[in-house]
């Protein structure tokens, strides 16, 4: 579980950085938000292989972003 774990802190770190460059109308948004999208997904798979609670917690919120982050790149930011 200690990749799971670590995949959680990029996947937030990644979000963080997503959340900064928006909030200042940054021309690289929307391909950080691809990538983003990606890392999420991988979040949510890699949650989604435990039964603990807060895993299926994670692996919902990873798809919600996931999905967020697909609609903000492709709307070029």
């Amino acid at each position: 579980m200690a990749a799971c774990a670590r995949l959680c802190l990029d996947c937030a770190a990644i979000c963080a950085l997503c959340v900064t460059l928006l909030s200042r109308g940054s021309k690289w948004a929307a391909r950080l938000c691809q990538t983003c999208a990606e890392i999420c997904e991988a979040c949510a798979a890699e949650c989604e292989k435990y039964d603990a609670d807060y895993c299926r917690e994670c692996a919902a919120a990873c798809r919600r972003c996931a999905e967020q982050c697909r609609q903000m790149a492709g709307a070029g930011v």
